[in-house]
């Protein structure tokens, strides 16, 4: 089973390090990276275009001091980025901003060069369902969904920039005012989301005007790539992931293999020959393709086209010079038009956006970019009132909750009573090995005189491992279910911190705690809770 790349690198395992190196760790090579990112400046039409978008957020005398740097040479900038999900999607969206600001702070303080935070939306994936709705916790402790009602979200390929929210928004804003309309600063939180969502408002733009607010103070910038403006400033990379296809999949497979020799594996599988982008043939807001090379040379299939449609390479060549919007980026590629783009001194990123990178040094030296520094992400796992009373009562620290249901009820049992219930899978091992012994020894003694023994040797062992079976799992049953309030405190404690046996920052959504404590006060907790340059889980405790 392949390791997981993101823990073994931050881990400083040097197989890992052999394929990303831990640069955000050191000093001099934190002020190597500024150094080389100061060197580059944002073109005058990529400067335009965000000083333009920017005008459509809330006023923020910081956003515009940062856009003022941004236009200076020797400006360098640290992006982190994410899917414009609803109401801001799982809570580490806003981890990954704030992140992003304390490290470029850092990096101005320690290098005495300007550093923007600069938060990339993106907003070219097609993948609905993964941004249609938000999870909040309960009163009761249970997850609650709230969802955007969109009947086509599973089969539409068009990029969400060009989504509108619909009506059902209203009916999901509607579901958090009566679960959560109680609470000290529901007013406020609500009363924000409702002005930035609303039916006729795009995904895209609704996510910015929110997150925008939350960090007006620290002047967060906002890039948009689905942004007419800045289609033809894409083009030119576009163009060579078209044209020096078959090079830059055969480096990144080349990667990929020595990845998987060293017990890892790829976040992103690479296709033989083919593009790392998207073609929407039907228009600029229309479905998007991969494209993959087809039996004739010069000609690409557009991979899933429900009538097997493909293209040439004049033809892609032709739309990307008169309409570059058609084109957008994969996973791999994105980091690459980021870094084209921007002076990047460094990027905040998640375990799966740290793997991407793993896999990216053939990609940036084919196109003769430096890497920028990779940074984790700030990681919390909040613990309010509510969560310290369970943990209290249940005489347990946070990072129990992460324990599988059974074996933590089992251990609060034998702790409570003063008697040793053995897990259950223990016990069934017990038992299996001591009677498969037995029966070794019984089918030893028989083998010499009646060889059809054998087979019924096979048929007990097949019912009497049956029948431990399911005598173990009446067992377990029977401690988990012993004190009926332990089991509810315990699933309202796993509901809160590890809800579907997941980080909390994963699927919990901003609005359950931004009403509880603020909108404000609670990224303002966040921010100072931020330590730049490391990615260790912390308890936040509002």
């Amino acid at each position: 089973m392949a390791s997981s790349f993101s823990a073994s690198w931050l881990r400083g395992d040097p197989r890992a390090l052999e394929f990303l190196p831990d640069h955000f760790r050191h000093r001099a090579a934190r002020a190597e990276a500024v150094s080389a990112a100061a060197s580059r400046t944002v073109a005058p039409a990529l400067h335009a275009a965000l000083v333009a978008r920017q005008s459509r957020l809330a006023p923020s005398p910081s956003r515009e001091r940062n856009l003022e740097l941004l236009a200076r040479p020797g400006t360098t900038v640290v992006v982190t980025g994410q899917q414009v999900g609803l109401f801001l999607g799982p809570l580490f969206t806003i981890y990954k901003a704030a992140s992003a600001i304390v490290a470029a702070r850092a990096l101005a303080e320690e290098t005495g060069r300007p550093c923007v935070p600069v938060f990339w939306l993106q907003t070219e994936d097609h993948d609905l369902p993964e941004i249609d709705h938000t999870f909040i916790p309960s009163a009761a402790g249970a997850l609650l969904r709230v969802a955007l009602d969109v009947p086509d979200a599973a089969q539409s390929r068009t990029p969400v920039a060009h989504r509108r929210l619909g009506a059902s928004v209203t009916g999901a804003l509607a579901t958090l005012r009566a679960e959560l309309g109680g609470q000290s600063h529901a007013d406020e939180h609500l009363a924000l989301l409702e002005r930035a969502y609303h039916p006729e408002a795009a995904m895209a733009d609704a996510f910015a005007e929110v997150l925008s607010t939350l960090f007006a103070d620290e002047g967060l910038v906002f890039l948009d790539p689905r942004d007419p403006r800045l289609a033809p400033l894409s083009a030119p990379l576009h163009r060579r992931a078209i044209e020096e296809a078959t090079a830059i999949a055969s480096g990144l497979a080349e990667r990929g293999g020595a990845l998987g020799a060293a017990g890892f594996s790829e976040q992103v599988h690479i296709r033989p020959g083919s593009p790392l982008g998207f073609f929407s043939p039907d228009g600029l807001e229309g479905a998007r393709y991969r494209l993959d090379p087809a039996s004739t040379p010069g000609t690409w299939s557009l991979v899933g086209h429900p009538e097997g449609a493909s293209v040439t390479t004049p033809q892609l060549l032709s739309w990307l010079e008169r309409e570059p919007l058609r084109f957008t980026t994969s996973a791999l590629l994105r980091p690459l038009l980021q870094d084209t783009w921007l002076p990047t001194a460094a990027y905040v990123g998640g375990p799966g956006e740290i793997a991407y990178f793993a896999q990216l040094a053939p990609l940036y030296a084919h196109l003769g970019l430096p890497m920028p520094l990779v940074v984790p992400r700030a990681r919390f796992r909040v613990i309010d009132d509510r969560v310290r009373r369970l943990l209290d009562r249940l005489g347990l620290a946070p990072e129990d909750a992460a324990a599988p249901r059974d074996a933590l009820l089992a251990r609060i049992a034998a702790r409570d009573t003063g008697q040793d219930f053995e897990p259950p899978e223990a016990i069934e091992a017990r038992l299996v090995s001591a009677f498969a012994s037995e029966l070794a020894r019984l089918g030893e003694r028989t083998a010499s005189f009646e060889p059809g023994f054998a087979r019924a040797l096979s048929r007990t062992d097949k019912t009497v491992r049956g029948g431990i079976s399911r005598l173990v799992a009446r067992y377990g049953r029977a401690i988990a279910q012993r004190d009926q309030v332990t089991l509810e405190r315990v699933d309202r404690l796993r509901a809160y911190l590890s809800p579907d046996g997941a980080p909390q920052e994963r699927i919990h959504g901003l609005p359950y705690y931004a009403c509880r404590f603020g909108s404000q006060a609670f990224t303002r907790r966040v921010l100072d809770a931020c330590v730049p340059f490391l990615g260790d889980l912390k308890d936040l405790k509002p």
